[in-house]
């Protein structure tokens, strides 16, 4: 039997297709239609589908629409409409508004009616965005019960969901509604601090250079914490509907940065006190669901659990003995979690699946990547051996764009569709901010290490198998920390992702001969592309090796150097936006 997740309602369009229970592909919308995000999150676009995705997903399958059995979709679109009864300040037309509720309920209400046009003949089944969250967070983990975290900006009028986990059922207990939104929060403060409600990266980033202390009044003040792992926010002076700033610039006497304008030492600050004030609210959600349900293992998930400091922190300083927090967590993951919710909760099958790898994306075999290069007039050489050659160009300095397998599934490139450096660098850190990524120069690069090795690097109070997910940020060992600096963040910790043969023996095979040669388990790990979503096809990949000054292309088992090229390939050339049709998928391999 087939079952199709799709989330759409906001961002991060994707779409999971599930076979007898077991992810057969995911994928986000981005990565085949070039487009961030896949779409404008706005009340227009609620009814758009991720079609690129889906028809990725049926492909993989050799299937058709018409062969699915059921389609779960992760909102519940009458439940958004009670957004219209919140008293808050709001734009006419807008979200919150009437007419703007409204005018979302009605678009989104078309979906059903479009999968039928596309060929669905299935059943269709709305399933409530954070059940969605809670099923992507529980039913792949490896627990056999567990409590469940799901911490976001916002799913129908909830931000933060309290569940419970056993076998193959999730029971929901308690919610915290919007304007108390964490997720929110650092949306608003993102574009407050000059940036998009986008980057909370980079402001995750940029909290490690702050202090804390200056701001952290301010912040009690719009944050505070309530018995029963409850907490509040001040909707009144954060006005998450409007673009008002005015509260926010008299509550921390800060102006409102514009994009390009200098960042200060209290843009630092805020974010720093923004980056405390998380860990606190997490932590004390995570220690009532520890007493709640007497559990010993967290499962986690919503945009917030992307946040790779507050999860170490939550983890190490709780009761909870397992963490799992799955590789898409954000919104896109819904797409998992609603075919999941369908095929466990509604059609009541025990067996779960753990998602022990996030590869469940688009894999080109030899033939696809030969017509590719052939067909870009690169210069190439084959070799037996990739992993020892790309290991000595890493060695010489060289970076290394690295696309491998099947694509990952997620926002972070784990292995399989990345950029490699040599971590023993520190100039590399600059030269890939300003040279090859074009970004701020106080963003960090994240290390892939060999499992085996991290805890002689990295200090691991507990372990867990979210690392391999790029989900934790670790110390480094202070007697580690001047052999790796150009993966050593200011505040002395990294974004550790750990690799496991059993799973990635390519990339695990590659780091063990970067070991080899000079000491170092580990590579310098950043997503492969530039200023755009992750590369996903051949195609994609050689475009940006062109466009960004990345020295070589290791893809498949061809060898690509950009100083080996005819002057004439250095010339950037436009790749056309994909359609589904474009490409020669092969399925990702099964899952181990």
């Amino acid at each position: 039997m087939y079952v199709l997740g799709i989330n759409a309602a906001y961002h991060e369009s994707a779409a999971c297709l599930l076979k007898d229970g077991a992810i057969v592909a995911a994928i986000e919308e981005e990565r085949l239609s070039r487009r961030k995000h896949g779409k404008s999150a706005d009340l227009d676009s609620g009814h758009e589908l991720p079609r690129l995705a889906i028809q990725y997903c049926l492909d993989a399958a050799g299937v058709t629409l018409g062969d699915v059995a059921w389609v779960g979709y992760s909102l519940e679109p009458y439940d958004r409409l009670r957004n219209q009864e919140i008293i808050e300040r709001v734009v006419t037309g807008g979200w919150g508004s009437p007419a703007g509720e409204r005018r979302f309920l009605d678009l989104a209400l078309r979906v059903p009616a479009e999968l039928r046009r596309l060929g669905m003949t299935g059943e269709f089944k709305w399933v409530a965005h954070h059940l969605a969250h809670a099923a992507s967070a529980f039913h792949p983990s490896p627990f056999h019960e567990a409590a469940i975290l799901c911490v976001d900006g916002i799913g129908e009028v909830g931000s933060t969901l309290f569940a419970s986990g056993r076998g193959s059922r999730i029971e929901p207990f308690d919610e915290i509604r919007y304007p108390s939104s964490i997720g929110f929060l650092w949306e608003k403060l993102s574009k407050f601090l000059g940036f998009s409600e986008y980057d909370a990266c980079q402001v995750m980033g940029l909290a490690s250079y702050g202090d804390p202390r200056r701001f952290r009044a301010s912040f009690e003040r719009l944050v505070s914490l309530e018995p029963e792992g409850r907490f509040a926010l001040d909707g009144d002076a954060l006005r998450f509907r409007v673009e008002d700033y005015a509260p926010i610039e008299a509550l921390f006497d800060v102006p409102l940065r514009k994009g390009g304008e200098p960042i200060l030492a209290a843009h630092e600050d805020i974010a720093a006190a923004l980056q405390e004030i998380t860990n606190h609210t997490l932590l004390h959600l995570a220690r009532h669901l520890a007493a709640r349900t007497g559990s010993k293992n967290l499962c986690m998930a919503g945009g917030v659990a992307l946040n790779c400091v507050s999860n170490r922190i939550v983890f190490e300083a709780s009761t909870f003995e397992g963490l799992f927090v799955q590789p898409a967590a954000h919104d896109a993951g819904t797409a998992l979690g609603a075919a999941l919710h369908v095929w466990h909760e509604m059609l009541g099958h025990s067996e779960r699946s753990p998602m022990l790898h996030p590869y469940t994306g688009p894999c080109f075999d030899d033939s696809a990547i030969e017509h590719a290069l052939s067909k870009a007039g690169l210069v190439c050489q084959r070799e037996s051996n990739i992993e020892e050659k790309v290991a000595e160009l890493l060695a010489a300095g060289k970076i290394v764009g690295w696309f491998q397998g099947a694509m990952e599934f997620g926002p972070r490139a784990l292995g399989n569709r990345s950029l490699l450096a040599d971590p023993r660098s520190l100039e590399m850190k600059r030269i890939l901010n300003d040279r090859i990524k074009h970004r701020a120069s106080f963003r960090p690069f994240a290390p892939s290490v060999l499992a085996e090795e991290a805890e002689r690097w990295f200090v691991i109070e507990k372990s867990t198998m979210t690392s391999d997910f790029m989900l934790l940020a670790y110390p480094v060992r202070p007697e580690r920390v001047a052999q790796i600096p150009g993966v050593v963040h200011v505040d002395g910790t990294s974004r550790v992702q750990t690799v496991r043969a059993e799973t990635n023996p390519r990339y695990h095979k590659l780091i063990k001969a970067f070991h080899a040669r000079t000491g170092v388990p580990m590579v310098l790990n950043t997503s492969f592309n530039d200023s755009e979503p992750i590369v996903c096809t051949p195609e994609h990949a050689i475009e940006t090796f062109r466009s960004a000054g990345i020295d070589v292309l290791a893809i498949g088992h061809h060898l690509v150097e950009a100083a080996r090229q005819p002057r004439s390939d250095a010339e950037v050339t436009h790749t056309p936006a994909p359609t589904a049709s474009s490409f020669s998928f092969r399925a990702p391999a099964p899952r181990v």
